[in-house]
């Protein structure tokens, strides 16, 4: 579906036919699930429609083509979750993303709100909170709450969700109403409740996604966050209730059924698919609810999804709008849900299905890492930056950074295999090892790294043996002998028969990269599916029993593993999965990094023969 959109769309998204493309949330939606395909796939081509898209739009001030800020309106907002996507790559010219987050960020921080603080969807739609502004403020706002330091914010983000819970929710049958209105003045608002009269599947589907998203972001110490889990809980049974059982899709109208003119829609049921499916892999939701995604997502293929004669897929039945209130008056009524028009390829319904895709591809994955917990070393390896704000956080190899030097690419591939990651930031023991199945030590520091290097003592050593020895399952990496301490690495690496040699190997001359490609052999026991990589500088080994050789380059060991008592030992002389290598941004795809990845993650959380 990525592959399709993008040749109806090669040069801009356009979504209102005969207008000129435009800052708009449908933009953000589909940019958003082409961000789910390049994490899924490390193809790049993704990753740089997005930016080629994005850049058609912010200027070098921040500004933004096409953007009113005087019309506070909520829909301006979700095109920035790829502005914060973009700005925490390694990449020239990025403080303009920045500055074009911070402008819409200023918007939401001084959005018009209603007496108790609930953001009015649209400043031409005064006092009402609609179910769509959820998702599209609160995504953005949890992140840029995230990235640039608002703990505060999260408090706002919460409130928002506690007075749809308050007002919008409907007791009998745990649904939530489009919108409601504070003020009750609206036409279609109830005189008592200032509910909108009619469940609206794509306004809940909306909602849904919201709350999974936002909870990617929210602390987990924050007091709110067990309150979003649960309104995620008690709205996802009311979902599967009104889950049409022989097609296993939802229709335009929830409740409504076989009504008379009532229909299955696409992109609440792609939206709904989404929420369940990712809320069961992140443990909010019971697993029997992946049941109910997986048969909506067959009813979605069966429903909706049309093959082309060009090879390209389509998405049918998607409402084009759906609002309240404006010119011409929208009164809400089960008449007026049904006589917007049905488009085909609607980017409401196209980008929802791709979430919803990549989610249940996930999901096939999901139980090989379930209840493996995967750490990786952030003592012996401990160097500093100057984060976003300018503060000081610790960078390289770890989990949380998403540029060049970061893990991030890697821990996303253990983590929809189903495991945790973890990061040991003391010296290893008998007890923070304890539930660790898979420990990575990564490129010791130097002194010329860190003032105060922490190096392998004799104590790390027998601790960390002792571990392997039960069942563990170590990754050592080094890196070339100008950065990484090989002494006492080696002294570790000994102890499994295993030696970093003080040389350098496949030395890269600016971007040859033919100079630093290894080729994998088939029948490599943990490189299934991937036939060349690229890893440049790095120290060879040198082997002793019960060491061997998995991979070999030009007469040099490359790769190792090493039974070793009851756990496993896998050794390369090169941090080689870190961003830059494994995101598909700069090496070309020949070189399968991101696959090697994917396989070595696999092969170390796989049970040992």
């Amino acid at each position: 579906m990525a592959e399709s959109f993008m040749t109806w769309h090669k040069d801009s998204i356009t979504v209102k036919e005969n207008k000129p493309a435009g800052w708009d949330y449908e933009q953000g939606l589909v940019l958003k699930a082409l961000e789910k395909v390049w994490v899924r796939t490390s193809d790049s081509k993704y990753f740089e429609y997005i930016r080629k898209d994005i850049d058609r739009y912010i200027q070098k001030d921040g500004s933004i083509r096409s953007y009113k800020y005087e019309d506070f309106n909520l829909d301006n907002i979700p095109t920035g979750r790829a502005l914060l996507m973009l700005y925490q790559q390694t990449q020239p010219d990025k403080e303009k993303y920045r500055k074009a987050a911070d402008l819409l960020w200023k918007q939401l921080e001084n959005q018009p709100k209603t007496n108790e603080g609930g953001y009015w969807h649209k400043k031409r739609y005064p006092y009402q909170m609609w179910l769509d502004g959820l998702f599209m403020a609160e995504p953005f706002s949890a992140e840029y709450s995230l990235i640039f330091n608002h703990p505060e914010h999260f408090n706002d983000i919460a409130k928002q969700f506690t007075l749809i819970e308050k007002y919008a929710v409907d007791e009998k049958t745990g649904l939530v109403y489009h919108a409601y209105d504070e003020s009750k003045s609206q036409k279609w608002a109830d005189p008592k409740t200032g509910r909108s009269p009619h469940f609206w599947s794509r306004a809940i589907g909306w909602y849904a996604m919201a709350l999974v998203d936002v909870l990617d972001y929210f602390p987990q110490d924050h007091p709110q966050r067990a309150n979003l889990i649960k309104y995620l809980q008690r709205l996802a049974p009311a979902l599967v209730k009104y889950q049409d059982p022989k097609s296993g899709v939802w229709y335009q109208m929830t409740t409504q059924g076989t009504r008379v003119g009532n229909y299955f829609e696409a992109s609440a049921s792609c939206m709904f698919v989404y929420a369940l499916a990712k809320g069961v892999r992140m443990g909010y939701l019971p697993k029997n609810y992946l049941t109910a995604a997986q048969k909506g997502y067959a009813g979605i293929l069966k429903e909706f999804v049309e093959e082309e004669p060009n090879g390209t897929i389509s998405l049918n039945k998607t409402v084009s709008v759906g609002g309240l209130g404006g010119t011409p008056y929208r009164d809400g009524t089960y008449e007026y849900y049904l006589s917007e028009p049905i488009r085909k390829n609607d980017l409401k319904g196209v980008g929802p299905f791709i979430f919803a895709s990549v989610e249940i591809e996930t999901a096939a994955e999901n139980t090989l890492g379930q209840g493996k917990i995967v750490a990786t070393d952030y003592y012996f390896n401990r160097e500093f930056r100057k984060d976003f704000n300018g503060k000081e956080e610790q960078f390289h190899y770890t989990w949380e950074d998403r540029q060049h030097p970061g893990f991030w690419f890697w821990g996303t591939i253990f983590r929809d295999f189903g495991a945790k990651t973890t990061a040991i930031k003391a010296a290893p023991t008998a007890q923070n090892l304890k539930d660790v199945n898979v420990y990575i030590i990564v490129d010791p520091d130097t002194k010329k790294e860190t003032p105060n290097p922490n190096f392998i003592q004799n104590t790390d050593i027998k601790v960390i043996t002792d571990w392997v020895k039960a069942g563990g399952t170590l990754v050592l990496m080094a890196n070339d002998t100008a950065n990484c301490e090989h002494k006492n690495f080696n002294l570790l690496a000994k102890e499994f028969g295993i030696q970093f040699l003080p040389k350098n190997v496949n030395m890269v001359q600016g971007t040859q990269w033919q100079q630093g490609r290894i080729d994998i052999n088939p029948n490599n026991p943990v490189f299934k599916n991937t036939k060349a990589v690229y890893i440049k500088e790095l120290a060879p080994l040198e082997l002793k029993a019960p060491a061997q050789p998995i991979l070999t380059h030009q007469g040099d060991v490359i790769v190792s593993i090493a039974q070793v008592g009851k756990g496993r030992v896998f050794a390369v002389g090169d941090p080689w999965l870190y961003n830059e290598y494994t995101d598909g941004r700069r090496i070309p795809l020949i070189y399968e990094n991101f696959s090697a990845a994917k396989d070595l993650a696999r092969w170390l959380i796989s049970p040992q023969k």
